[in-house]
């Protein structure tokens, strides 16, 4: 389990594209996302910069 801080989810829609784009390569992967905090906690067999570079390549950029 790991977070990570992505910019510009502003609603249900925004979590949901997020929730698509690590689902895509883990199906069963658990994401909790925090719009006001703007951070992102994922449950995935995925590798932090893997699950980044998803996420970012929805449209939503990945900080540190």
């Amino acid at each position: 389990m790991f977070t990570l801080k992505v910019s510009g989810m502003t609603c249900g829609g925004c979590i949901n594209a997020v929730t698509r784009a690590v689902q895509v390569q883990d199906p069963q992967a658990q994401i909790q996302a925090d719009l006001a905090a703007q951070l992102v906690r994922l449950e995935t067999t995925l590798s932090p910069e893997l699950a980044a570079g998803l996420i970012t390549e929805a449209g939503f950029p990945v900080s540190n």
